[in-house]
């Protein structure tokens, strides 16, 4: 039996504290999901024509809380059809629920799409049935949340993964959709997440520069929250933490090779081994002209030699100076 650390040293051993609930938000939409509904309620913005019929529809049509949750338990798919959407989601309804499919979990839309590409994608959504599932039901807070990926697997498969899931565990599974803020991973019947924090030990710009959809991944099992079906999933887990011994490695005024990842405004971010990236701040890259622009002294994937200049374990941070001139 899994139990919870004991004491903030041992949170830290595991790579943190437990997920809390704005990590979850995440889940469920790009864009905060309050924001969202109201926008649909009041906003006539990306719902054409529509937006006055929808909310008289929306007042007209209370959810039947008992059905919902019911439909939750059960895991259990059922046709809706879409009556409206925003930049966020679809909305959807039938004569005794409506509730909202978020973007991310579209079976159809590309996750690589501009926001205009995007509005006119969910706006091909319209009065068409899908099929769905009911990923959130909360009744207090007002909201239903569907999944047309969660309806994909068979009904009931999802209480029988999360059954079965254990923290610590690895498992299998395929990649369905990359987001900013991580990467969902379908298991067979359920989808959890890669939050952007899990992914790698090192600086992750983007998850899609990592893994692409359709990829076949192992992950590391870290949470497991059967009340809400929700399953946190970690990449970066699978292999040991390299900053748990980066200073008896890495010694200030020690010389080494490290290969530029990326280039920002305040200088450069340079890879010693995997999982293990420091800055070379401007100030670090030697003679240049005050105000140079960090694009056009390095380029990424470049090998060069660096200098250390502190290594602070406990916050993942690595201080570099470059000890060669920019582009030679």
């Amino acid at each position: 039996m899994v139990t919870k650390p004991a004491s903030r040293d041992r949170e830290e051993l595991e790579g943190g504290p437990p997920l809390d609930e704005s990590w979850w938000e995440a889940v469920l939409s790009e864009d905060e999901y309050e924001n969202r509904q109201a926008n649909a309620r009041h906003s006539p913005v990306s719902v054409p024509k529509k937006a006055p019929l929808l909310r008289a529809y929306q007042e007209a049509s209370p959810i039947e809380w008992d059905y919902a949750q019911e439909l939750y338990e059960q895991d259990i798919a059922l046709a809706l059809k879409v009556v409206g959407y925003n930049r966020g989601g679809l909305l959807v309804s039938n004569e005794r629920l409506q509730g909202f499919v978020p973007v991310s979990h579209l079976v159809e839309m590309p996750c690589n799409l501009t926001e205009d590409e995007q509005e006119r994608r969910l706006a091909t959504y319209l009065d068409r049935s899908l099929q769905l599932k009911v990923i959130e039901c909360n009744q207090e807070r007002g909201r239903v949340v569907f999944s047309e990926r969660a309806a994909l697997a068979k009904s009931g498969s999802r209480n029988l993964l999360l059954s079965q899931l254990s923290v610590g565990e690895c498992v299998e599974g395929t990649v369905t959709n990359i987001t900013d803020f991580g990467v969902f991973v379908d298991l067979g019947g359920i989808e959890g997440l890669i939050h952007v924090s899990e992914i790698s030990w090192g600086r992750v710009r983007h998850p899609s520069d990592v893994v692409q959809v359709g990829d076949q991944v192992v992950v590391h099992v870290i949470n497991v929250d059967q009340e809400r079906s929700r399953v946190a999933l970690s990449l970066k887990r699978l292999c040991p933490n390299p900053w748990e011994t980066a200073e008896l490695r890495y010694k200030p005024g020690q010389v080494v090779e490290a290969i530029i990842t990326s280039i920002v405004p305040f200088g450069a971010f340079a890879r010693l081994e995997e999982g293990l990236d420091g800055l070379i701040h401007v100030s670090e890259f030697g003679p240049v002209e005050s105000g140079a622009n960090p694009s056009k002294l390095l380029n990424e994937g470049q090998r060069v030699q660096v200098r250390i200049l502190h290594v602070d374990a406990p916050k993942q941070r690595l201080g570099l100076s470059l000890v060669i001139e920019p582009g030679k």
